[in-house]
Formats: structure tokens, sequence, C-alpha cells
């Protein structure tokens, strides 16, 4: 999908839309923490859902325009082939 945008009359840009699937984990004191598998590093979280979203939507935008920016390409998407696990790993540390 393609956005045409102009500018001004002799210039015109291109817009693209990107798709990423993100993961909305619900957080304990409230609100969600999300993650965004194809762009490694980037955390948010928001209040409620539609706040998390908009945080979300917020952050792949500055990540890939950053990319752009640098002359990186952006990542594609991943799949998720099944439903994300869940367990805890235990870890000795030594005088913790």
């Amino acid at each position: 999908k393609y956005i045409f945008v102009y500018k001004t009359i002799w210039k015109k840009s291109y817009m693209r839309i990107f798709n990423y699937t993100v993961l909305f984990e619900p957080i304990e004191d409230g609100g969600y923490l999300v993650i965004v598998p194809a762009l490694p590093g980037i955390v948010t979280h928001g209040s409620t859902i539609e706040e998390a979203r908009m945080m979300a939507a917020d952050a792949i935008k500055c990540h890939c325009e950053g990319l752009l920016k640098d002359g990186e390409p952006l990542p594609k998407d991943v799949s998720l082939h099944a439903e994300p696990v869940k367990e805890i790993i235990s870890v000795e540390l030594e005088n913790a």
C-alpha cells in the first residue's frame, strides 16, 4: 500500500505502510508491556490496551524513521508460528 503526499506543488513524497506483530503482556500493577519481535530493543508500555497500542505505534515509527535516516533497511515482520511460551528460569547467584 502506498499513500501519496504532496508537500509542495513541485515535490511529492511516497509513504508506505508497514505492519509489525506486537505482543502485549499484562502488567501486575495494571497496564501492558509491549514488545515487537521484529524490532529488538523496542519495549514500551501503556496504562490501557489502547494506550499501549498508541505507544507501540509511536515506538515503531520512531525506530523505523531512525533506521531509514541511517540508511539501514527496515526489518520484515516475523511470523509467530505458535503461542509464546511462559516459564520460570532459576539461576544461582553467589553472594547475592
